[in-house]
């Protein structure tokens, strides 16, 4: 029985010196080994902790070997012998013996003299490669030493960059011509790598000694300069000062190597350079950025609302939409969500809300207003090439708030232009992508700033000129207009205490009267908002506030008596609906920027040859709904067909000052002429808004909600609507829905029956 001795990632080679640890082949053996003890060398294919391996773990072939020394510092030196197959083994735990040992010879190929000129050629070539280091002398005798080509290669093993696969190739050849043929190569190949890797840390050793010498220098320099700012601080240069603040900025890595690069640049060029007061504003403008993430804090939702509540009355569902998102945002502790367009009339409240949603989330705010911009530098700013050149209203914005994470109101979206300089909402479609404004690069600055943490709220009166590229990015959220119930809450809660204040009239001097208020809001105003009711109330105030500067020491009380010597502008005459109505006139209900209004269509026959006239500055879309009609009025009385050819029709809408247009007047020119021609009155608080087919149908219309408020408004007390738009009920004011009857239609002949003109079945 032959013990064996397991090695790993080892050069294993017959005849020749290997030395070994002590501890391993104790551990192995299970006892101290002594000189002469005979043993088996095998090599793994993978190293074991617990040396604990089985037959399967062991290449085939070893080698013999005798323990020619055993040394106190831990090794043992053994001298290898003729290579070994073992075919059977025995495994105890970690002990190993061999059952069947075959003996496995080398082809004797290798004369002795060719042999001896390649060890001495190796040689010269090892002890050249380490005469440059220091240990090169003590390595010197180490090397000379060397009997074998074999014991050269075992003795280099922990050096070589060799995988076991390829030590143990070296073990399997039978060939010692061969073998010794691989040994040379191996070690020409590693004196070569290491000449080169020494010339290479030379020369790395070289360039850094320039470098922290450099750097040593640099660091006086500094030094130096900051002692004379301390001891002059009024003449602290430029350079200084901007060095600091790009230190304190926390720019990203891409914004520092170009603040570096432009400082680096002034530098050299000095004051002189007409191009230094360009480089100073950009760094100064770049240093000025918040580039520091602000940590998300935690947002008290119950604070939020009552923030929302304080600061407008209504708009109920806005806010519950606007909770949702902040809720959102708390969760995920970033930010989140659809980017937020506020649609609505003019005065209803859409820029005004974002400063207080700003101050729930307790953020700066910052408005861009893009009411007009027709080039793209407004939203990228121009590049540093042009004279003048600024950053974008963008990165303007971010720089005024002084924070990462301010709430940022882009105002009027729909009044974007486009003119040979670029299209500007095209430049707003990366600024408002979650996906992209991560990495938003204004031309300005000509790095990557990122936008992730600005929550961004849109404004629009109209959606009919947002692009649907920039559209399809954000959640539209309609603004309906106010109700004279929410006017008159409004008014009392936010307008009239504003207005004494800006006046400078002490609390208690003035007080409007309920019912004066209530005059001011009906008879005074006419739009969706409460822009005209400020003004109105300004007015009162102003008027007021003379009387005060020239001495009147009691207080006012304004009734609706005394109105009119407060306010000099005139009632606001408003559309209603009249007693009595003749055959062929219908009230119609439009939409309006400044919220809905009714609008009557008129229709006569008059003696002709079947021309049609059209009054009333109608568009291409409304005459086109007034031809429809006429076929559609044609087709369901055929036996009035005749009138249409007999006479001419005039049909007017008035305000004949004011242009309309679009499809949703349909459905009123229908019933107005089949009215006509069947000289059957429809009655007078009866209204009716929708788009109609060649087939009849009633098809869909949008701004409901304010068309129902209009019709409130003037007195109608039913209103037909088309079937579709019974979901946009929800969006109307109780208040709206308690004065009317709402009948939804889908034909048009379900509005002729419910206006009498035809028959019920």
């Amino acid at each position: 029985m032959t013990e064996i001795i397991p090695l790993y990632n080892n050069v294993l080679l017959p005849y020749s010196t290997l030395y070994m640890n002590t501890d391993h082949v104790k551990e192995v053996l299970g006892h101290e080994p002594w000189v002469g003890e005979k043993m088996i060398l095998m090599p793994v294919r993978t190293q074991k902790e617990d040396n604990r391996y089985s037959e399967d773990d062991f290449y085939p072939i070893g080698v013999s070997a005798i323990v020619t020394e055993v040394n106190s510092q831990g090794y043992i030196a053994v001298d290898t012998k003729y290579r070994v197959s073992v075919e059977s083994m025995n495994i105890t735990g970690s002990y190993y013996d061999a059952d069947t040992v075959i003996r496995h010879p080398d082809k004797e190929d290798l004369d002795p003299s060719e042999e001896k000129k390649k060890l001495e050629s190796l040689k010269k070539s090892l002890l050249e490669m380490t005469s440059s280091y220091q240990w090169g002398f003590a390595a010197r005798g180490y090397i000379t030493a060397f009997s074998n080509l074999n014991t050269m290669m075992s003795a280099l093993n922990q050096w070589l960059r060799l995988t076991p696969d390829q030590k143990y190739a070296l073990l399997e050849e039978d060939s010692r011509k061969k073998r010794a043929e691989a040994i040379e190569k191996i070690i020409y190949e590693f004196s070569e790598i290491t000449n080169v890797t020494n010339e290479a840390a030379t020369a790395q050793e070289e360039d850094n000694k320039k470098a922290y010498r450099e750097a040593a220098i640099r660091k006086q320099m500094d030094y130096l300069q900051k002692e004379l700012d301390e001891m002059h601080p009024e003449n602290v240069t430029d350079v200084s000062k901007l060095e600091k603040k790009i230190a304190e900025s926390g720019m990203n890595e891409t914004a520092r190597k170009e603040a570096d690069r432009i400082l680096s640049q002034m530098k050299s060029e000095g004051k002189n350079s007409p191009e230094y007061s360009n480089m100073y504003n950009y760094l100064d403008f770049m240093t000025s950025l918040p580039w520091k993430k602000e940590e998300m804090k935690h947002i008290d939702l119950n604070k939020a609302q009552e923030v929302l509540d304080e600061d407008h009355y209504g708009l109920k569902k806005v806010k519950d939409r606007i909770l949702e998102q902040i809720a959102v945002m708390d969760l995920n502790q970033k930010q989140r969500g659809s980017i937020l367009l506020f649609v609505g009339a003019p005065g209803t409240g859409k820029t005004s809300i974002g400063r207080s949603i700003a101050k729930a989330l307790d953020r700066p705010y910052v408005r861009v207003a893009l009411g007009g911009a027709r080039d793209e530098a407004d939203i990228r700013g121009h590049r540093r090439t042009y004279i003048g050149a600024m950053p974008g209203r963008i990165m303007d914005g971010i720089q005024k708030a002084g924070k990462s994470n301010p709430v940022m109101v882009l105002d009027e979206v729909d009044k974007l232009g486009a003119s040979y300089q670029g299209d500007p909402a095209s430049a707003l479609l990366e600024v408002l992508d979650p996906e992209q404004n991560n990495t938003f690069t204004d031309h300005y600055m000509n790095v990557p700033y990122d936008l992730s943490d600005v929550l961004f709220i849109c404004t629009a009166n109209t959606l009919d000129s947002i692009p649907q590229p920039l559209l399809d990015r954000m959640e539209v959220i309609s603004f309906n207009g106010y109700t004279a119930t929410e006017k008159y809450e409004i008014a009392k809660r936010h307008l009239i205490p504003n207005a004494l204040k800006s006046c400078g009239i002490p609390e208690g001097k003035l007080k409007i009267s309920d019912e004066a208020l209530k005059v001011i809001v009906n008879d005074y105003t006419m739009e969706g908002g409460v822009r005209g009711l400020k003004k109105q109330i300004d007015n009162v105030t102003r008027s007021a506030a003379v009387r005060f500067a020239k001495g009147r020491k009691t207080g006012l009380v304004i009734s609706p008596k005394n109105l009119k010597e407060y306010l000099e502008a005139k009632p606001m005459h408003h559309d209603h609906v009249t007693e009595t109505r003749n055959p062929g006139i219908v009230t119609g209900l439009a939409w309006t920027a400044a919220g809905g209004e009714i609008l009557f269509i008129e229709s006569l026959f008059t003696k002709g040859s079947g021309k049609v006239i059209i009054t009333g500055q109608l568009g291409d879309v409304m005459k086109e709904s007034v031809q429809i009609a006429i076929s559609l009025v044609k087709s369901m009385f055929p036996e009035k067909a005749d009138l249409f050819n007999d006479h001419d029709l005039h049909i007017h809408v008035p305000e004949g000052a004011v242009k309309k247009d679009g499809p949703s007047a349909g459905i009123t020119l229908t019933t107005a002429l089949s009215s006509l021609v069947n000289d059957k009155a429809v009655p007078a608080d009866i209204a009716m808004t929708g788009e109609v087919s060649l087939r009849g149908k009633v098809m869909p219309i949008g701004g409901l909600p304010e068309k129902l408020m209009a019709a409130a408004r003037a007195g109608v007390k039913t209103v037909f609507i088309p079937e579709e738009n019974k979901e946009d009920l929800k969006d109307v004011a109780e208040e709206v829905k308690e004065q009317l009857k709402i009948i939804p239609v889908s034909d048009v002949k379900d509005v002729l029956k419910g206006t009498g003109i035809i028959r019920k079945k």
